[in-house]
């Protein structure tokens, strides 16, 4: 208990120097303590920096908190097989979810509102440790009256010259709406949106259509077609990088195991 007063007094004072002062030790020793503490836990409890100060690092919340878990998931994603197996496996868990935006999975991790993210590529995984789960067809979104609802395939060159909405993330456009094309041709404009249910109004009303993953519902005025020379998107899990919480290895465990799409599922890959 002295040690963790010790850890308790610096992240307090967010620093050694007048953390010693107020324990009325010696600054050297005031470190030893705490050093000797994070050996004893196996995990770095404050994060040093060269002016002095020092600030409680998320693996100390994560550690006073073993027995918490929040998962986050984006529209369309199932993640109750897997939940169900983590409440299991670890009765005395507190299991949360949270539905999450399409573009809300990583804010959401690095804000600690969630502590993992069952989500589509692309997103930015730097500060995140990414996992692909399983492959999702992706496939042409139209208006039931359009040229093309009812085919049995189309492809790129078939709606060479539609419009398809624009979202304001540069990488998300570049990969939905498959910009560049094939032969570096851009990908023809269309409005520009924010929310994906602006996105199906436009195509709903015969202004645009949509490359979408196949997990995500589908309007009644609305329809999809396969797209046959598209490659197939990716179902990710996402955490934290450096989060060694017990919670969260066990739940990419169980999300390995128990989200595994519509098909036979692949060997886990390391996404970006």
């Amino acid at each position: 208990m002295r040690l963790v007063r010790y850890f308790t007094a610096v992240a307090e004072h967010r620093h050694f120097g007048r953390a010693a002062t107020d324990l009325r030790i010696a600054q050297p020793s005031l470190s030893r303590q705490v050093r000797r503490l994070e050996q004893q836990l196996g995990a770095r409890l404050l994060d040093r920096t060269p002016q002095g100060t020092a600030q409680a690092a998320a693996a100390t919340r994560a550690a006073a908190q073993p027995s918490r878990i929040t998962i986050g998931y984006t529209p369309g994603l199932i993640v109750t097989p897997a939940v169900r197996n983590l409440r299991r496996q670890h009765p005395d868990a507190d299991v949360q979810t949270l539905h999450l935006e399409w573009n809300e999975p990583r804010a959401a991790l690095l804000d600690h509102r969630v502590d993992a993210a069952v989500t589509r590529l692309p997103i930015r995984t730097d500060g995140l440790h990414v996992t692909i789960l399983y492959d999702e067809p992706r496939l042409l979104l139209v208006s039931l009256d359009h040229r093309l609802a009812g085919k049995e395939s189309v492809t790129l060159d078939d709606i060479a010259g539609e419009p398809i909405p624009r979202f304001p993330d540069p990488a998300w456009n570049a990969y939905w709406r498959i910009d560049p094309r094939p032969g570096g041709r851009p990908a023809p404009d269309g409005p520009f949106v924010t929310a994906l249910e602006d996105k199906n109004e436009l195509i709903a009303a015969g202004q645009a259509v949509a490359i979408v993953p196949a997990g995500v519902g589908v309007r009644p005025d609305l329809t999809t077609v396969p797209l046959h020379d598209v490659e197939p998107g990716h179902i990710v899990l996402a955490a934290r990088a450096g989060d060694n919480s017990r919670l969260v290895a066990a739940f990419r465990k169980a999300a390995h195991a128990h989200l595994t799409g519509p098909g036979p599922a692949e060997p886990a890959k390391e996404a970006g």
